[in-house]
């Protein structure tokens, strides 16, 4: 007697057998119970799933007889007349299956249409079944509409494809579909467990599980590897062996890698991926298996409370990805996780698989976070002061200076990592008006306990307007009043109201200094080689001449300490310190302040 293989055998009879499909067989045995029955249906979904499946029994539902030959059309076929018997052996002459993807033409689908004149032989309907709809060609389908749109009473159509994205919309109006959702691997589990019970064929759980998720939610494929692999181990399934046929990666394997690239330990995660290599596993399984136990970790780590729904208990596994879900840092489990999942479809362009495997795991070291650019581990204490990078005198370094308000604490590293021999002073920040003035705090000594004050090398954006703050705090050189830098201020200031000079000329005049006066002749001083240009020159001097100053100018390059730009400029931080001075002096500004904890964002005041 031939044998006949599991995924045939275990094929279900009727919806009460059917697994992973809950959604479709309850609509199908409502619609069956009630007799509102569609014309047309369209199953979709991946291989295995049970598309032919649901056909036939949904054939069966519509034709079936009862034991005593008196009964309708009902949800739960019989399985013992005529018509259930001999569409389960395919040899009842009113259910036709065609298989589209070789008989895909329009010759063959106007002879299966010539048929629907013709009232059922036996049944109580005819039902056509095009497998694999989609390979139909365009005229194909366009010879089936019109029957598919308004077939006899007794003719039912049913439609199964795996990719609907190619069936025509015209197709798909006229059909009413149903999704077939790819099994769950504890699906698949708990029905493999079923029928090796049935069969009598003893079986480890772990190696259930491998066939589950070898399976990639097909039910047939998973009753197809367990044929395989009970014929591998000669009537018995033992983890060992369904790993060694399935070319999978112990999960040992992959904690290690994962902890020797948390500890960033280059030398193990070379060795490990030539050990796959001796035994002979499968790189891209490798990495899926990696993915699978870093998404647990991912999640573990970003919603800990739901470890038990993440975890399987029974898994002796479970508490290794657990113990590294806390060895390896967040950040470094999702770029683990996206360099694997991409990895694997480098490794078909790699020259060999495992050299490929070696490279994409080394690439998280090569792209490792610095571990010093970590969150403070402590809360900071109130009145925290602001730091302060101060170079040594052989490289002087200018750093931003960002004062600090409790609780918060704003950290300004520099784009480079710092010389040797850099040290942290405490800078007081400026008192506000009303506030009580602070005590000077002594600088902190390398030595102290480093759990008070901890820098970091991190990058932190200032809060806007912070740097135009600790500029202007510096207040500018006072100008010693003269009466050339009076005359030269005026005369400037009267050219630039008259548009009389713009651009570079407009900067020449305001960026000197007026040295020196003669009847015809007049020096001048700019600090820049960059103004002294020729034409500008020229053209402030025929400016000066429609004022009437008819002289020559002469320009140097030096110091200059009273030029009309640094006036404007000690005007304007005049103006800016009384508007400050009259912000923090307002009653209801130091009352916000003092009872709502308010403080006002540097750089954000303007003279009006």
């Amino acid at each position: 007697m031939s044998y006949l293989v599991l995924a045939r055998k275990y094929r279900p009879r009727n919806f009460e057998e059917m697994v992973g499909q809950e959604h479709v067989v309850q609509a199908l045995s409502n619609a069956l119970t009630t007799q509102r029955l569609h014309h047309a249906y369209l199953f979709t979904g991946t291989r295995g799933v049970g598309k032919t499946t649901v056909s036939r029994i949904l054939a069966k539902s519509l034709n079936c007889q009862g034991p005593d030959g008196q009964g309708g059309i009902t949800a739960t076929p019989c399985g013992v007349c005529q018509a259930c018997k001999d569409i389960d052996s395919g040899r009842f002459v009113d259910y036709t299956e065609l298989d589209a993807a070789s008989n895909r033409g329009v010759d063959e689908v106007q002879s299966l249409l010539e048929q629907a004149v013709y009232k059922p032989v036996q049944g109580r309907f005819k039902v056509f079944m095009i497998d694999e709809v989609h390979m139909l060609t365009n005229t194909a389908f366009n010879a089936m509409l019109k029957t598919l749109e308004e077939p006899p009473e007794y003719l039912k159509f049913v439609l199964a494809t795996t990719d609907p994205q190619k069936v025509p919309v015209t197709v798909l109006s006229r059909c009413l579909q149903f999704n077939l959702r790819p099994m769950a691997p504890e699906t698949v589990l708990e029905h493999l467990t079923h029928v090796l019970q049935t069969e009598q064929v003893p079986a480890e759980p772990l190696a259930l599980k491998l066939l589950a998720r070898a399976a990639r939610g097909s039910m047939r494929d998973a009753l197809s590897l367990t044929d395989q692999a009970i014929a591998f181990g000669n009537g018995t399934l033992v983890e060992g062996g369904v790993r060694q046929m399935l070319g999978t990666v112990d999960r040992g394997h992959v904690f290690g890698l994962i902890e020797a690239l948390a500890a960033g330990d280059g030398k193990t995660v070379v060795e490990t991926s030539e050990a796959l290599r001796r035994d002979g596993l499968s790189a891209a399984s490798t990495l899926e298996e990696m993915t699978s136990v870093l998404q647990a970790m991912a999640v573990l780590q970003a919603v800990p409370s739901r470890a038990e729904a993440v975890l399987d208990t029974t898994d002796p596994d479970a508490a290794e990805t657990a113990r590294l879900a806390v060895r390896m840092p967040a950040d470094e489990t999702q770029l683990l996780y996206s360099l694997c999942l991409h990895g694997r479809g480098e490794l078909g362009l790699a020259p060999d698989e495992y050299a490929g495997l070696t490279m994409v795991l080394l690439r998280l070291l090569a792209f490792k976070p610095n571990p010093e650019k970590k969150t403070l581990n402590e809360p900071v204490r109130a009145a925290a002061p602001a730091f302060e990078r101060q170079a040594p005198p052989v490289a002087p370094v200018s750093l931003p200076v960002v004062a600090v308000s409790s609780p918060v604490l704003a950290a300004v590293a520099a784009p480079v990592a710092p010389p040797p021999g850099h040290r942290l002073s405490v800078v007081e920040p400026p008192a506000l008006a009303g506030s009580e003035p602070r005590r000077p705090v002594a600088p902190v000594a390398p030595a102290q306990d480093a759990a008070k004050v901890v820098a970091m090398q991190v990058r932190v954006q200032p809060p806007p307007g912070a740097r135009d703050a600790a500029r202007s705090d510096e207040p500018s050189a006072p100008i010693v009043p003269s009466e050339d830098g009076d005359f030269w201020y005026e005369t400037v200031t009267q050219l630039v109201l008259a548009e009389a000079i713009s651009a570079l000329t407009r900067e020449l005049a305001l960026q000197s200094q007026l040295v020196a006066r003669d009847v015809d002749q007049w020096l001048l001083r700019v600090e820049r080689e960059s103004l002294n240009q020729t034409a500008s020159r020229e053209k402030l001097q025929t400016a000066l001449a429609t004022l009437g100053h008819g002289v020559k100018l002469a320009i140097e390059i030096g110091s200059v300490v009273d030029s009309p730009a640094r006036r404007n400029k000690l005007a304007a931080e005049a103006r800016q310190r009384a508007a400050e001075e009259a912000i923090h002096n307002d009653p209801l500004v130091q009352s916000m302040m003092r009872d709502f904890d308010a403080r006002i964002v540097p750089g954000t005041l303007r003279p009006v």
